[in-house]
């Protein structure tokens, strides 16, 4: 399956997934990354690993023409599945519909609890006692769209929002890639806001 990353930021995540590719474990290419950002760290990742990269500066542009520009962008690197890694922006209906159950976020909280930015925060302040990470497919609210995976990850009594967040985060790591792996495998199927995962069928 090929990948269209997209990132704002230090792409974490989109190292992650390029590193499960890498040791085999994740069975899919990325064909382009894409920031709206120029000095986004992630892009000296993609281009030491030889990636194609392409930078979309996204200030002062209008988000339905700036999304158009991104989609002509992915189709012509035949991307099949988007996964937005720490990409700062809402997408329009329009690019949803453009990749229909094919656009994947991974958001550090157990949605459809604190949605949002600082989602380690919102849990810390609110007192709950499990927090984690929610890969979903994308549409065109924040946040809201139809669950994949989620992992929990407790709350410790001495946790401050940067040590939630680092356990948060490795445990993102995992389960964006074993999203992806599952509908790579088309053992993926949406009904309604439930996302169904078969079993693999074991070869005999």
């Amino acid at each position: 399956m090929r990948l269209g990353i997209l990132i704002s930021g230090r792409g974490s995540n989109f190292e992650a997934i390029s590193n499960a590719i890498n040791k085999g474990k994740l069975e899919a290419e990325i064909a382009i990354v894409i920031s709206n950002r120029a000095n986004a760290a992630g892009l000296e990742i993609a281009r030491e690993r030889g990636i194609p990269i392409r930078v979309i500066p996204s200030q002062g542009v209008d988000r339905e023409k700036y999304d158009k520009i991104v989609i002509e962008e992915l189709k012509t690197h035949e991307v099949e599945l988007v996964c937005l890694a720490g990409f700062m922006r809402l997408l329009s209906a329009s690019f949803v519909q453009a990749f229909p159950n094919r656009v994947l976020n991974i958001h550090p909280s157990l949605l459809p609890a604190f949605p949002g930015l600082d989602a380690q925060k919102q849990a810390l302040e609110y007192g709950v006692k499990i927090a984690g990470c929610t890969v979903h497919f994308v549409d065109e609210f924040l946040d809201s769209g139809p669950i994949i995976l989620q992992t929990a990850v407790p709350v410790l009594d001495k946790d401050t929002v940067e040590s939630l967040s680092a356990r948060i985060l490795l445990q993102g790591h995992l389960t964006y890639w074993r999203a992806i792996q599952a509908i790579s495998e088309g053992l993926v199927t949406v009904a309604g806001r439930k996302v169904l995962i078969a079993e693999p069928q074991l070869e005999e």
